[in-house]
């Protein structure tokens, strides 16, 4: 993983993704903007992982480029069955920084892959500002688990 500058050209894309997002969508203009100076921008290699399961959830994450594959296993001595993949504007990582508990899941790249992160203070921090966009994610986290619970079956 390597740290990237966000630029005038990133910032404007990541406000557009974050429009698109459906628990962004309530937000006004204004507080999109409160959020985005918290926002990072990583590059990772194919097969790299951004993080393992059981890893204490430690940032959000929306696809900026590439390609990731969300892994699950149910064993400690079984394989990870792929339940998704997620491409430019789709976003993982809430569901361990809104419940606090540990990752569902492994996050690797299929390709070169660039991810705009909101490391769990800032978010915190945000979700705090924002009870509206707190109260979504919430809803959007409950039915996502629900989403992989079903796939895994």
């Amino acid at each position: 993983m390597r740290n990237l500058n966000v630029g005038a050209a990133e910032v404007g894309v990541l406000a557009r993704m974050l429009r698109g997002i459906e628990f962004f969508a309530p937000l006004t203009m204004a507080q999109i903007e409160k959020v985005l100076p918290y926002i990072l921008l990583q590059a990772y290699e194919p097969g790299e992982v951004v993080f393992k399961q059981g890893q204490v959830g430690d940032a959000f994450y929306i696809v900026y480029s590439g390609r990731v594959e969300i892994k699950v296993r149910k064993g400690l001595l079984s394989f990870g069955k792929a339940v998704a993949q997620l491409g430019p504007g789709q976003f993982f990582g809430e569901m361990a920084l809104l419940s606090a508990e540990p990752r569902s899941a492994t996050v690797s790249c299929l390709e070169p892959t660039q991810v705009f992160v909101l490391v769990a203070s800032d978010f915190q921090f945000t979700l705090r500002s924002n009870p509206g966009m707190a109260a979504e994610m919430q809803r959007i986290a409950a039915r996502r688990k629900f989403d992989s619970s079903q796939k895994s079956r």
